[in-house]
């Protein structure tokens, strides 16, 4: 597939960011043409012959975006927090894929003690450098262990006495009987731009980029 060097490029992961993403590209007059849950494609087509969208894992928007593969991207911000941010300018909270990032322990377990005792904890999570830094600022000594999913079954098979996740609405931890003893931070999505596709490519970035920003401040 031969590219066209004015199109413009915005990479997506599958899912809630790719669903809630939707909107904001028809505030642009983008429509993707494509159902990345039907199609098998990992580069769909809009209704603009100058935009496309690939699909990638939502832990890559930000390689992506940083090393040009694409123009522009959305991330949440615990992958951004992850990735550094490194060569990316990040100009808009779009105010999607909200959740927070927590502390949980299976019930009955007492977090607050074991820390007052300063207690050492093993913890699981796929986001180490956001934990790793949450408990130093705490003062609390950390075994950290990363897993890349299905962090509840740490506590429940004796990996780990806590995990660092996101919660939206708490019912997986409560299945699995979890409790969340602190939150870490809120979480949303952000936009993501290529730092050179910026300069070379603004009078195409520019009228999505605000339209993105007008329909992100009415979700605020």
């Amino acid at each position: 597939m031969t590219h066209n060097p004015q199109q413009l490029t915005l990479a997506l992961s599958k899912g809630r960011i790719f669903e809630e993403t939707l909107p904001l590209l028809e505030a642009a007059g983008i429509q993707v043409t494509e159902d990345p849950e039907s199609s098998r494609k990992l580069i769909l087509p809009t209704n603009d012959a100058n935009v496309r969208v690939i699909i990638v894992r939502a832990s890559d928007v930000p390689t992506y975006v940083q090393y040009g593969a694409a123009d522009f991207g959305v991330a949440g911000k615990d992958v951004l927090l992850e990735h550094g941010g490194e060569g990316l300018y990040q100009p808009i909270d779009l105010n999607i894929a909200k959740c927070r990032m927590s502390v949980a322990v299976r019930n009955g377990f007492d977090y607050a003690s074991a820390v007052k005792q300063g207690a050492r904890l093993r913890v699981v999570t796929k986001y180490v450098q956001t934990a790793r830094e949450h408990f130093a600022a705490k003062g609390v000594h950390v075994d950290l262990i990363k897993l890349y999913g299905s962090m509840e079954l740490g506590p429940l098979v004796g990996l780990a006495d806590a995990i660092v996740d996101l919660v939206s609405t708490g019912s997986t931890l409560r299945a699995n009987d979890l409790v969340e003893v602190e939150q870490i931070m809120d979480i949303s999505s952000r936009l993501v731009v290529n730092r050179a596709a910026l300069k070379l490519k603004r009078e195409r970035l520019q009228p999505i980029l605000e339209a993105f920003e007008r329909a992100s401040a009415l979700r605020a």
